[in-house]
């Protein structure tokens, strides 16, 4: 069912923000690896298997853009990938693998923290939350951390297909509940799913809007 937040021609100039070309512009495992900062960053962010590769796929018509794997924890690096008109999606390192060792979680974290606080352009951050579960320990942390930097985030709920509709509801309710006290954080949550599609015309549209922004 459409959103009706979203006019058609808000959802139509989502479909074109990503419709262009797009290309794997690097990855960074540190910040001295970073690429040079071009025009507008979203990024992505959440736990590991929580859907962001397939999220990525899903938004951009790709099947093979972003790499996706049944092995949590397999995006170690930040992947940037460019827009053909100049704007940059990123998919940061998933967090939260029980199999990582503790020295491996703490780059990773420090790797984040400095990505957070030194890239000017990084309009928001989306937090991928998984539908089925919610928001755990480990999201929260993730929140005090983009509270702390002052990057504005928007929680995003996803494999939304695997829940009922009456329990998806809930959850959105929950989030957005959790969120209203945080600082930096945008009060609405979106929810989606890669395997059939909801929401990401939607979603599409949010990022085509921000964009616009602040361009």
């Amino acid at each position: 069912m459409p959103d009706p937040s979203f006019s058609p021609g808000e959802i139509a100039a989502g479909r074109k923000l990503f419709a262009g070309d797009w290309r794997f512009l690097g990855a960074a495992g540190s910040i001295a690896s970073l690429p040079k900062a071009r025009g507008v960053e979203v990024a992505f962010a959440g736990r590991s298997n929580v859907g962001k590769s397939s999220l990525v796929n899903a938004l951009t018509g790709r099947r093979a853009l972003a790499r996706t794997s049944h092995t949590p924890g397999r995006t170690q690096e930040l992947n940037f990938f460019a827009a053909a008109d100049g704007w940059t999606l990123v998919d940061m390192p998933g967090y939260g693998y029980a199999a990582a060792s503790k020295a491996k979680v703490a780059a990773w974290t420090a790797l984040i923290r400095a990505y957070l606080r030194g890239r000017a352009n990084l309009a928001r951050v989306y937090v991928l939350i998984d539908a089925r579960h919610g928001t755990k320990n480990l999201d929260a942390s993730v929140f005090d951390l983009l509270d702390e930097s002052a990057v504005s985030y928007q929680a995003l709920l996803t494999k939304a297909d695997e829940v009922a509709a009456d329990a998806l509801a809930a959850c959105i309710g929950a989030t957005e509940s959790t969120l209203s006290r945080r600082t930096a954080a945008f009060p609405e949550v979106l929810a989606t799913s890669a395997h059939d599609g909801a929401g990401i015309s939607e979603l599409r549209a949010a990022i085509a809007k921000l964009i616009a922004e602040r361009r």
